[in-house]
């Protein structure tokens, strides 16, 4: 991927995993430029099939679509950050992130987003303040969170 494209999808994403939001400020590893829809299921390496992700979300959507909803077993899509609004399918309670919506619950479950070991992370900077809630801005691309 050529630096210009790699920027373009940086500063779309406002440096945040376009999954879970966490900020790549506070993250140990590297973020990724991840394809939407894999190369292997025929995504294109363009700016509309990239989203920077973190590494922890990266690792369990890999090529990924879509997964079973764990309340009802049936296969539904994952979350798309170009096509869908994040606030509109997920919502903070505290350091977890909840579901809104079937495509919020399935992509939390299939991301492993509210791992133990990442809410446990996500607590102690909500105590030490640094992870805050606050309200959903009004553009909807972005969670209702803070970091400082």
């Amino acid at each position: 991927m050529i630096a210009d494209l790699i920027r373009r999808v940086w500063e779309r994403a406002g440096d945040r995993c376009e999954y879970c939001q966490w900020p790549s400020a506070f993250h140990p590893a590297p973020f990724q430029i991840d394809h939407i829809i894999a190369r292997q299921h025929g995504g294109k390496t363009e700016l509309e099939n990239l989203a920077l992700a973190c590494v922890h979300c990266n690792r369990f959507k890999g090529p990924n679509v879509a997964g079973p909803d764990p309340d009802t077993r049936e296969i539904v899509r994952l979350f798309h950050p170009r096509r869908d609004s994040w606030a509109d399918h997920f919502v903070w309670e505290g350091p977890e992130l909840k579901a809104r919506t079937q495509i919020g619950r399935v992509t939390i479950a299939v991301l492993v987003i509210n791992d133990p070991e990442v809410v446990a992370v996500r607590r102690a900077l909500q105590d030490e303040g640094v992870f805050l809630e606050v309200a959903t801005r009004t553009d909807r691309r972005f969670p209702a969170l803070l970091f400082w």
